[in-house]
């Protein structure tokens, strides 16, 4: 496992990005400060998306995105010693492990890494077979965290929260699942955390959205982990620098709720 707290790195909007604002260097330093601080707060990973690229891509990013990615996922890494991760979103598992590559990252995130969700961005289709044969090629040490029924998307009406937990860990050979709220800061019921945990049993849990320092260890009691963005932010907003304070508080609740 990479560790119980994994803090959120969100990216302004990259060079090519309809939000980008023309200073590149300015998103770089930004991401830098954030790693900064949640290193300096206690947390254990770091996991840096194109949060500000929206509106995002289904799949395929384009190269100037990759490439603007690779140098920020390197720059957060030369910061901050910790194992860092990178999220392509909206689902682009095979750009994520191609920087994983490039800058020596521990893991990546996908959305869909099986079977298929109903988005914004249309309907996400999961590329397993494509995923475990690109990091067999390129970054075999490379774990793939994997949402299950992730948030921001609607699932198949047949499919059960179970069937897609056993599937994407035991047929989409994910390393990790993470169980996450209906949107980017929704709280995750800690009911489908256990549904996910009893239908996957030994897959490490992460819950994903919705994570603060008032509720950290009742979710820590039936997660392996947690990544946390939004509660961490200045005023709780996501778009927001990391407020050192609330990191700092957060990592002290998990760290109290694990003490014996």
């Amino acid at each position: 496992m990479i560790g119980p707290l994994i803090g959120m790195v969100h990216l302004g909007a990259l060079p090519g990005a309809p939000r980008f604002a023309g200073d590149f260097a300015a998103v770089l330093a930004a991401a830098v400060a954030d790693a900064a601080a949640l290193a300096e707060a206690g947390f254990d990973a770091l996991l840096v998306e194109n949060y500000g690229d929206a509106p995002f891509f289904a799949d395929d990013v384009p190269p100037v995105t990759i490439a603007a990615l690779t140098r920020a996922v390197a720059a957060v890494r030369d910061a901050a010693t910790l194992p860092v991760g990178v999220n392509v979103l909206r689902n682009d598992a095979l750009a994520a492990l191609a920087v994983a590559a490039a800058t020596g990252a521990a893991f990546i995130r996908v959305n869909v890494l099986a079977g298929s969700m109903s988005t914004d961005q249309g309907v996400l289709t999961g590329r397993a077979a494509e995923v475990a044969r690109a990091r067999a090629a390129l970054c075999p040490s490379v774990s793939i965290l994997a949402d299950v029924f992730v948030k921001h998307a609607v699932p198949p009406a047949t499919l059960a929260l179970e069937q897609a937990a056993a599937e994407t860990w035991e047929r989409a050979a994910a390393d990790g699942l993470i169980v996450t709220g209906t949107g980017t800061g929704h709280p995750t019921s800690l009911d489908e955390i256990a549904r996910v945990g009893a239908a996957a049993p030994g897959a490490p849990l992460y819950a994903g959205s919705g994570v603060e320092a008032a509720n950290v260890a009742a979710v820590l009691r039936v997660a392996d982990g947690v990544i946390v963005g939004t509660s961490l932010k200045r005023d709780g907003v996501t778009v927001a620098p990391v407020d050192p304070a609330r990191a700092r508080a957060l990592a002290e609740a998990a760290r109290a709720s694990s003490a014996p």
